[in-house]
């Protein structure tokens, strides 16, 4: 058996394997309070070669990575080879609010996605990435000794879990060698429950359970633009622009409150709802643009902004969706800074001079106000490519220091370090060999 085909079935096997780790890895997507809100904590797109360059991606164009946030990009490759992208994520968080101090750690799948081309300048992607996130829980008991006097020892507590996955098939067009165009479907689909309880020690007193489970599901189009001019010698120019319209959502949103304890057991309310129909909810439109400055094959420079207003999205007052009225909607925006260098890639004797190096900086604003108050993410990204074999498949390693949130008022600090894990594969799949 030749090489060449070794490869491919260890190509095979690989996506085998990183399907069933996508159908088994839906429990553990997020730890965070403010996943409370609306349709949980909103991923940070892209592939860990992107995420280790702060995220950014919307004028990128590297033949030898996928870019997952522009669909013009996918033309941006080999056009006889098949390539793949399959990425994990480790999330630590630690919070503090006053002198209240916790701390967790996830992990999860970050993406899974595969590229091929259909005719000359023309070429496709399909994957599945994370959209959303919904993870909590903390608990308390009333202090108030009014309360207590009458009622006994209470408690409060609450738990959610969750995620909305994003599937994607993209296909792009490049014209005239400078202009690409390119179109992307996605469909949405998950699941988040958010569960509250208030249990009372006196056992003449019935405790309370209310929450919500739903069912979501969802479409929408990304389209995209870049446009690269060359700059003289190996430099260029690269203007890119994305629109992703907004996503009415349906599937069902199930709504109840219970009353139980040692005496009687009765259901308070429960109402079933269909998305789209009896509540309207969708996911925010968003508009990003970036720039990319590059001299091929060794470094690039990127800047992204991106902005998406959710504050007409019906989030705010629709049940299951608004577990907080310190919660709103609002609108998000996003700048992000990357670089990346690679010291020699024709070095045959130095390892380490074919090696990727990146940095990257963003700054988000996030869908939500807390009391009014805008939640504010900020953070640094530091990353790696090491190549395997013939140096287009590649090993990426990344780190990413952030903040989200202060101290101030009834704000909940996040201070987090999250790792990532990418495999990038390449093969020559569609050329014909005339000898074996």
């Amino acid at each position: 058996m030749s090489r060449r085909i070794l490869n491919r079935w260890f190509l095979t096997a690989l996506l085998a394997a990183c399907a069933t780790l996508t159908a088994h890895g839906q429990a553990a997507g997020t730890y965070t309070p403010y996943s409370i809100y609306g349709v949980g904590d909103l991923s940070q797109p892209g592939s860990a070669y992107s995420k280790t360059m702060g995220g950014v991606g919307v004028a990128l164009r590297n033949n030898r990575y996928l870019n997952l946030l522009n669909p013009a990009a996918v033309t941006a490759r080999d056009s006889l080879a098949f390539m793949a992208d399959f990425s994990l994520y480790n999330d630590n968080k630690i919070f503090r609010q006053e002198g209240i101090k916790s701390a967790s750690n996830t992990f999860n799948i970050n993406n899974l996605a595969m590229s091929f081309p259909l005719w000359h300048n023309a070429a496709m992607m399909v994957g599945i990435m994370p959209f959303s996130d919904t993870g909590f829980g903390y608990s308390f008991d009333y202090t108030d000794p009014e309360v207590i006097g009458q009622t006994g020892n209470i408690n409060y507590s609450a738990t959610g879990k969750g995620s909305i996955y994003k599937a994607f098939a993209a296909a792009g067009m490049t014209f005239f060698k400078r202009v690409s165009v390119g179109a992307q479907w996605n469909t949405y689909f998950g699941m988040i429950e958010k569960n509250f309880y208030t249990e009372f020690n006196d056992a003449s007193y019935n405790s309370i359970r209310n929450g919500s489970k739903g069912q979501i599901t969802g479409n929408n189009f990304k389209f995209g633009v870049q446009y690269e001019q060359p700059l003289g010698g190996k430099h260029s120019l690269t203007l890119g622009a994305t629109y992703t319209t907004a996503a009415t959502l349906s599937g069902t949103m199930e709504s109840f409150r219970y009353s139980g304890g040692t005496a009687a057991a009765d259901t308070l309310f429960y109402k079933l709802e269909t998305l789209g129909v009896d509540s309207k909810v969708q996911l925010a439109s968003e508009f990003a643009v970036g720039v990319t400055f590059q001299e091929k094959g060794r470094w690039s420079a990127s800047f992204d902004y991106s902005r998406s207003d959710w504050s007409k999205c019906g989030l705010d007052g629709a049940r299951g969706f608004t577990a907080s009225k310190a919660f709103s909607a609002s609108t998000t925006e996003t700048y992000r800074a990357g670089f990346e260098i690679v010291p020699n890639r024709n070095d045959i004797r130095y390892y380490m001079n074919h090696v990727a190096y990146r940095a990257g900086a963003y700054h988000k604003k996030e869908y939500y106000l807390l009391n009014g108050s805008p939640v504010t993410s900020t953070g640094i990204t530091l990353g790696v490519t090491l190549p395997i074999v013939n140096g287009y498949n590649g090993l990426t390693l990344g780190v990413d220091f952030g903040q989200r949130g202060n101290l101030g008022g009834e704000m909940i600090r996040e201070r987090y370090i999250n790792f990532s894990v990418g495999f990038n594969l390449f093969d020559i799949w569609f050329r014909k060999h005339q000898y074996d």
